[in-house]
C-alpha cells in the first residue's frame, strides 16, 4: 500500500494516521510524504509493486490529481493497481471519481478498520 499526499496540500495528519493504522493491521505501507506530483506517486507505486495507492486530499484538487494518477497508471500498464482516496472530498464528486477509475472514496471519519478491510480485500484479489 502506498499512501500519498499530492500537490500543495500540506496537511498530512490524516494520511499519517491512516498509514499507521494500516501498519498496525499488518500491512506493508509506504508513505510518500508531502507535496508529491502524480508522476512521483505513480513512479513510487511501480517501483514498490504496490496493490493499492491511497491519496489523501484536503486541498480541493481531488478531481485533477486523482484523474491524472489513474491515467498515468493506465498508461504504464498498471490498471490493476487500485486507486483509493480519502479526506475532504465533496460527496457530489464521488460518482465522477468512481467513473474515472477511483475504486473507493473514504470520507473523513471513516474507521481505519474499514479502510484496512478494503485494502486487504484488494490485495487478496490481486493474489488470486
Amino acid at each position: 500500500m502506498l499512501v500519498a499526499k499530492v500537490g500543495l496540500d500540506g496537511h498530512d495528519v490524516g494520511a499519517r494516521v491512516v498509514a499507521r493504522g494500516l501498519l498496525d493491521a499488518g500491512m506493508e505501507v509506504i508513505y510518500t510524504g508531502l507535496r508529491r506530483t502524480p508522476e512521483q506517486v505513480v513512479r513510487a507505486a511501480l517501483e514498490e509493486d504496490v496493490d493499492v495507492i491511497g491519496v489523501s486530499i484536503l486541498s480541493g484538487a481531488h478531481l485533477a490529481h486523482l484523474l491524472k494518477i489513474r491515467r498515468l497508471l493506465d498508461e504504464q500498464g498498471a490498471a490493476d493497481i487500485r486507486l483509493i482516496a480519502g479526506g475532504v472530498i465533496p460527496q457530489e464528486d464521488i460518482p465522477s471519481l468512481e467513473q474515472a477509475g477511483v475504486s473507493r472514496v473514504f470520507l473523513s471519519g471513516t474507521p481505519i478498520s474499514e479502510i484496512a478491510d478494503y485494502v486487504a480485500a484488494q490485495a487478496a484479489r490481486k493474489v488470486s
